[in-house]
């Protein structure tokens, strides 16, 4: 494991076999890239990350692997934008939760990965005022990585939460190939479209297997999955990108994908949540209870 110095923060790097994980573990706890170190000396980003950066907006940088905890998206209370309701109370909520904006605290590191501690803050505590301990663990496989998402609850009250994972794929995945060269297989019981105000507008017989240039897949959520898992491939399936929920004996039972890109840029985002957006009014999200623990783990494999 190497390290170079960003902003005065370490970033962090293993190589596992052939691959090369690249992070900020005490920043965000960011995965910044992923990259596939080939037999002809060629490296193929599975991960993606903007080799030019403005420094003062890392927080907002479309790259890497931003957490996104208490909540995934963006919270409304009766179409109030960016607040949310637990109880008689009215909180305000940043889009994607405070995590990505917030410092860890390293607890352990080795060669195969990291685990971090959220260090919350007094900002965080009006956006999220319970006693809590929020831990994010990376595990580094040769053609794999797995993120746990762990939330125990240290107070005397039940505590909510819906997380998610902000995965920007490097897409296409080689410059002689365009967005028609590749597909999305994800197969959902309930298929919406995302609209302003948190509306979201139900999509009749959605297809399991969609080009990513098709324009509605940006926005989608993928709810109710017939299978806890979405691929992304070529359009022959050759070259699989497999993001699945794992471990626990409710395995994918609570899996959402949502389905995002910005107009013409380098990579496409394909984001497994605990469930849609706007959890806390949609009533779908999950609390633990005092004392308890609850685990959110995904796996990125190439397939």
């Amino acid at each position: 494991m190497e390290s170079v110095i960003y902003q005065n923060q370490e970033i962090r790097r293993w190589d596992v076999g052939p691959s090369t994980f690249l992070a900020l573990p005490e920043r965000g706890a960011r995965l910044l890239n992923w990259h596939i170190n080939m037999s002809d000396g060629s490296v193929r980003d599975i991960i993606h990350w903007p080799e030019e950066n403005e420094s003062e907006n890392f927080e907002q940088t479309h790259g890497g692997i931003p957490i996104l905890f208490p909540f995934a998206g963006k919270c409304y209370d009766a179409g109030n934008e960016n607040h949310w309701r637990f109880g008689q109370s009215v909180l305000p909520m940043p889009m994607h939760g405070f995590a990505r904006h917030s410092n860890f605290r390293i607890r352990s590191m080795d060669q195969h990965g990291f685990e971090v501690v959220l260090e919350p803050t007094e900002e965080s505590k009006v956006f999220y005022p319970f006693d809590f301990s929020f831990t994010v663990i990376f595990h580094f496989l040769d053609l794999a990585l797995q993120i746990s998402l762990v939330l125990e609850n240290e107070g005397r009250e039940a505590i909510p939460w819906s997380a998610g994972l902000h995965p920007y794929f490097q897409i296409p995945w080689r410059k002689d190939l365009s967005l028609k060269d590749h597909q999305l297989k994800i197969d959902a019981r309930q298929v919406f479209q995302y609209d302003s105000g948190g509306i979201m507008k139900k999509t009749p017989n959605p297809e399991i297997i969609c080009g990513l240039e098709e324009p509605d897949l940006v926005n989608r959520v993928h709810y109710e999955l017939r299978e806890s898992c979405a691929e992304i491939s070529l359009r022959n399936e050759e070259e699989p990108i497999r993001i699945s929920e794992v471990g626990g004996s409710e395995k994918g039972s609570r899996l959402t994908f949502v389905t995002w890109k910005k107009e013409n840029s380098p990579y496409y985002c394909v984001e497994p949540w605990m469930s849609p957006p706007n959890a806390p009014e949609n009533k779908t999200i999950r609390l633990v209870p005092p004392g308890g623990r609850d685990e959110f783990t995904v796996e990125i494999e190439l397939a």
